[in-house]
């Protein structure tokens, strides 16, 4: 088994790209020992998934919807560890995740709604690109300005 967990991770422009660059990020529910925990919905792949199929299933478990237009997708994996104490332990036996980014942008009238089945988030709001990295836990940050870097890089995000 592999120690590092087959994760999907969804960059999600507003319905305003692309006149307007604005990205989601919802605040975490789940992790005590850190406080005000921010990043871009995300979440595992189960056995027998292709990543495209774990981003709509986890888009819908995590803000209630799938209705995005997939604009890119990052061309390879990328792995963190996580950091020690309540996160490490709530994804044991795993020390980090392997990610797939997508780039993906909300569909007109769109809604989100985060009262799922299994809450995941309490809030989330829209943010330019300077303030992501002012919200975004400090353990994601490093893979989120590569993979940024590289959206803006191909000219998909200004």
């Amino acid at each position: 088994m592999s120690k590092y967990r087959p994760n999907v991770a969804a960059i999600i422009l507003s319905e305003k790209y692309p006149d307007i660059c604005e990205f989601f990020i919802a605040q975490r529910n789940d992790i005590k020992n850190v406080k005000n925990v921010w990043q871009f919905p995300q979440g595992g792949i189960d056995y027998g998934e292709s990543p495209l199929e774990a981003l709509y299933r986890e888009l819908e478990e995590e803000i209630g919807t799938s209705n995005v237009e997939v604009l890119a997708e990052y061309p390879e994996w990328l792995k963190y560890n996580f950091p020690t104490g309540n996160i490490r332990t709530k994804m044991y036996p795993f020390k980090g995740q392997r990610q797939k980014y997508f780039l993906v942008k909300l569909r007109d009238n769109t809604l989100i709604n985060l009262d799922t089945n299994v809450p995941e988030f309490v809030r989330y709001k829209f943010v330019n690109y300077e303030n992501i990295f002012v919200n975004i836990v400090y353990f994601k940050r490093p893979i989120y300005k590569k993979v940024l870097e590289y959206f803006k890089k191909e000219g998909y995000i200004s």
